[in-house]
């Protein structure tokens, strides 16, 4: 959600220097609000929008809910959530499917706006919903702008009605017309039209997109705009939806570096439902718009709901039983951390996986850092091991590391790396599914949440008698250790009396993921 970026760090930039207070003054709602009106503007949200979103803001603020509350600037983060909700529509709409199909949806919007494209991610998404959707090539104007369709059509596996060549030539009334009775006799329970657009609102597309909706009569008509678009934005949407009226927004493009804040004016503008938002350029990068999740996302509150949903969908139940039973006896293989990663791949980028959880707009360096890459080198380094080799890692002598590192392509440091990497992340695993907490390298165990019947007593005792190694090398390491351990006890975010992990820290937890 990069086109969000940097309004969702103005703000929180702005709650972060409220909660140092115990008591909030009007001086301090009116500054409060007086930062939040410049982050929204310097996003591009539109000054109407922003005017009444301060205002509601001010008035909540300095009333009895914040002055009676336990802790005040939570209680004022909590108004902005509300408000932002309701600016980006407050509750989610879904599709709704004609009772007699086919169900009719039909796309609008300029051109570049990424019409075509949406099309073949929405006929994607009914698939897997179980709907027969039938893609409609009505943009005849755009050069190659059925050639387009069609690859997009067979990416996503869907059927295309494309009876006329276009780059000018054929009726896109006619079109769209005959394309929902071939949907008809052909048993498509939705028929999906792509239009023309333009490079600019003008009334030969207004004319040609109503007359084409006059035709088919839909029963949604969706306005795609592109969230780099900035104020023009609102004017366009104002345009479309006094030309032709559409039912619902989709926002495309929202994994650019622009603003992008006038994208969010325009639910509150026009009055109709943002419905999708497409977050990348690959054809599953297609989401359901959900106001109370975005509004958190863009105050880094995280989006757990969509994370959980993304990953009930990618992993299979039955395999998480398996996994969870062999971490509890112990045998948990290379192979089995092999499935796990394809299962983690299905979900999509990791980039996106982490950046819905709750303050990781904090670590955005290390987010941008991360390479989506490393667990293709991993299934590499697995895939040259032997079913034995994978089932039992500590087989894996000097030329056995050398020749799964010739076979993959990758270096010995590399296999060791991966191999140590798996231990550890077993180990790991081995305590939760065993009821314990665990022990992440570089910030120590977690203060008051050891493992349930621990003894401190005996924790003390082994601590003092460890035995040491009688290598001067491995007895360096052991030391550095010891001491790396008890500085870092306590700091377990921040529940310690020391301060919270560092980057090198963090550095640390990463390794049990890819590369530094």
């Amino acid at each position: 959600m990069a086109t969000f970026g940097t309004l969702s760090d103005r703000l929180t930039e702005t709650f972060r220097n409220l909660r140092t207070k115990g008591k909030l003054s009007a001086a301090d709602v009116d500054g409060t609000v007086r930062e939040i009106r410049r982050a929204l503007l310097d996003a591009d949200v539109a000054l109407p929008v922003v005017k009444d979103f301060t205002a509601k803001v001010r008035e909540r603020a300095l009333g009895d809910e914040v002055n009676k509350a336990l802790n005040p600037a939570q209680q004022v983060v909590q108004i902005v959530n509300e408000e932002l909700i309701a600016i980006l529509g407050g509750e989610q709409r879904r599709l709704e499917f004609a009772k007699n199909p086919p169900t009719v949806i039909m796309l609008a919007g300029l051109q570049g706006s990424g019409k075509t494209t949406f099309a073949g991610k929405l006929a994607k998404q009914l698939q897997g919903e179980g709907h027969t959707p039938l893609l409609v090539a009505a943009d005849l104007q755009r050069p190659n702008a059925v050639t387009q369709l069609t690859v997009v059509a067979e990416q996503a596996g869907a059927t295309i009605y494309a009876p006329e060549p276009g780059n000018g030539v054929g009726d896109p009334v006619r079109v769209s017309r005959d394309g929902v009775e071939h949907a008809r006799r052909q048993q498509h329970d939705i028929v999906i039209i792509d239009t023309a657009g333009r490079l600019g609102v003008d009334a030969e597309l207004m004319k040609q997109a109503a007359d084409i909706r006059a035709a088919v009569d839909p029963d949604e008509v969706l306005f795609v705009i592109d969230a780099m678009i900035g104020q023009d934005a609102v004017n366009t949407a104002k345009a479309f939806q006094d030309g032709v009226d559409f039912t619902g927004v989709v926002l495309s493009k929202l994994d650019g570096d622009a603003r992008g804040g006038a994208a969010l004016s325009v639910a509150s503008v026009t009055g109709r439902p943002i419905m999708f938002a497409s977050p990348g350029e690959g054809l599953e990068d297609l989401e359901p718009f959900h106001p109370d999740r975005m509004a958190s996302r863009i105050l880094d509150l995280g989006d757990i709901l969509t994370l959980i949903e993304q990953a009930q969908s990618a992993f299979d139940e039955a395999e998480a039983l398996k996994v969870a039973e062999k971490l509890a006896t112990e045998t948990f293989t290379l192979e089995d951390f092999l499935e796990q990663m394809q299962q983690l791949k299905k979900m999509g980028s990791m980039k996106k996986m982490l950046g819905m959880l709750p303050g990781m707009g904090q670590m955005k360096q290390q987010l941008e850092d991360f390479d989506e890459r490393e667990i293709d080198r991993t299934e590499a380094i697995i895939r040259s091991m032997t079913p034995g080799e994978r089932r039992n890692p500590k087989v894996l002598n000097g030329s056995r590391r050398l020749r799964i590192a010739r076979g993959s392509g990758m270096t010995v440091t590399d296999v060791n790396q991966l191999v140590q990497r798996f231990e550890q992340a077993a180990k790991m695993m081995k305590t939760v599914a065993r009821g314990g907490t665990p022990n992440i390298p570089g910030m120590g165990a977690m203060p008051g949440m050891g493992r349930p019947g621990a003894s401190s007593k005996r924790g003390r005792k082994a601590k003092g008698s460890g035995s040491r190694s009688g290598n001067p090398a491995k007895r360096a390491a052991e030391n550095a250790g010891l001491a790396t351990s008890q500085a870092a006890t306590g700091s377990g975010f921040g529940l310690g009396a020391q301060p919270a992990p560092s980057e090198a820290d963090m550095a640390e937890i990463q390794k049990l993921f890819g590369k530094n």
